[in-house]
């Protein structure tokens, strides 16, 4: 909370929301100190698949084809992100045979 805290938001506030994140596995709370100490309890890419994967069942009927090609015209990909696609598109669709 250190730094990032809006003066309008309490500390208390905070504390609640982290509480509440503790509860639901979020963030984890270091409780060998005297002070509050919370990280993440689960790794970015973890974060990131959960993430994507309720987006993919809410918005996009559970399909990949319509993220990614919504994903390619939200934002010019550049010649070596595309190249990037195609080698992770080829290389799941080795895996899949």
């Amino acid at each position: 909370m250190r730094g990032t805290q809006d003066k309008d938001t309490g500390y208390t506030t905070v504390l609640k929301l982290l509480q509440n994140m503790t509860e639901k596995g979020i963030v984890q709370r270091d409780e060998s100190e005297r002070t509050h100490v919370y990280e993440a309890a689960l790794s970015e890419t973890r974060t990131q698949r959960d993430l994507l994967r309720d987006l993919m069942d809410r918005a996009f009927g559970g399909s990949a084809m319509t993220v990614v090609a919504q994903a390619l015209t939200m934002k010019r990909a550049s010649a070596e992100e595309l190249a990037e696609i195609r080698r992770l598109l080829d290389a799941h669709e080795k895996r899949g045979k």
